[in-house]
């Protein structure tokens, strides 16, 4: 059996052929040191210098790499373990690591700010992913927006809330769908005068010709804005396409969001994600 066909990559980007594992990475990213380190990627998180930030369903650190003679980088090496169904699933498409590597791409296309992506490997059994990789830089000095949601007070919370709306809105107009558009998949730099937004978790990302209003309701309620102040944040959107906010979109999201609270509820008490582990579904 062969894997799904692939795509040409960028002209900013090469292929990568290092068995067992194969992907792209960025060009400014492939010379010989660090095409010596990705040989084996799953070194990079053993490393004694690296610092695991999740070790679960996947498994996420970070860790310094020399690019080049005097450049030190610091890398997120993101692991994907395929397990049940989604090692099905990978057989007819890319890895998890390949759809962070494309949305990762297609949202720097779009303008929007993301890690800046190194590279993706994936590994392979007779077409079925075994594990994949996905290697982005780290940023530094910005905030998950779900701690500013806690720590600012509703006042300072308003500017911030009005600049992620307009940002929210370019995304949907440029057909930028992120299926898990959460607190803790949003970095903040600077101050809600200047904010600049990070979007994380990018193997979530899609592109669509266009997204309708009821999709873009339903995809704003994984954010954890607070109760006083969503309102506030949907009149924003509104504000950001030039036009009051509609009844019919503020239902779209009333609901999406009680439905949404209400599957984190069940999932809560029925403990359905370690069941799905346990019977190897995800």
């Amino acid at each position: 059996m062969t894997s799904p066909r692939r795509s040409v990559p960028r002209e900013d980007a090469r292929i990568l052929n290092l068995p067992p594992y194969k992907g792209e990475i960025a060009a400014a990213y492939a010379g010989p040191e660090v095409l010596a380190l990705l040989a084996d990627p799953r070194k990079l998180l053993d490393a004694p210098g690296a610092e695991i930030l999740l070790d679960s369903r996947n498994r996420v650190g970070a860790v310094k790499i020399a690019v080049g003679a005097a450049i030190v980088k610091e890398i997120v090496v993101k692991e994907y373990f395929s397990r049940g169904i989604r090692k099905f699933i990978g057989f007819f498409g890319p890895s998890k690591a390949g759809k962070a590597w494309r949305g990762a791409l297609a949202l720097k296309d779009a303008g929007f700010q993301t890690p800046f992506p190194v590279a993706f490997l994936e590994k392979r059994d007779r077409g079925f992913v075994d594990r994949s990789f996905f290697i982005a830089e780290r940023i530094s000095g910005a905030r998950e927006i779900r701690r500013l949601f806690r720590e600012l007070s509703a006042e300072d919370l308003k500017p911030l809330l009005a600049a992620l709306a307009r940002a929210l809105f370019r995304l949907h107009e440029k057909g930028i769908h992120h299926r898990d558009l959460s607190d803790g998949n949003i970095l903040v730099e600077g101050g809600a005068g200047d904010a600049r937004f990070h979007f994380l978790d990018t193997n979530r990302v899609r592109r669509r010709k266009t997204i309708g209003a009821a999709g873009r309701a339903r995809n704003l309620v994984r954010l954890g804005v607070p109760p006083a102040l969503r309102m506030d944040f949907l009149s924003a959107y509104a504000a950001a396409a030039g036009r009051p906010l509609r009844k019919p979109f503020v239902f779209w999201y009333k609901l999406s969001k009680s439905t949404f609270s209400a599957w984190l509820r069940f999932k809560k008490a029925l403990r359905l994600k370690a069941l799905a582990r346990k019977l190897r579904l995800q």
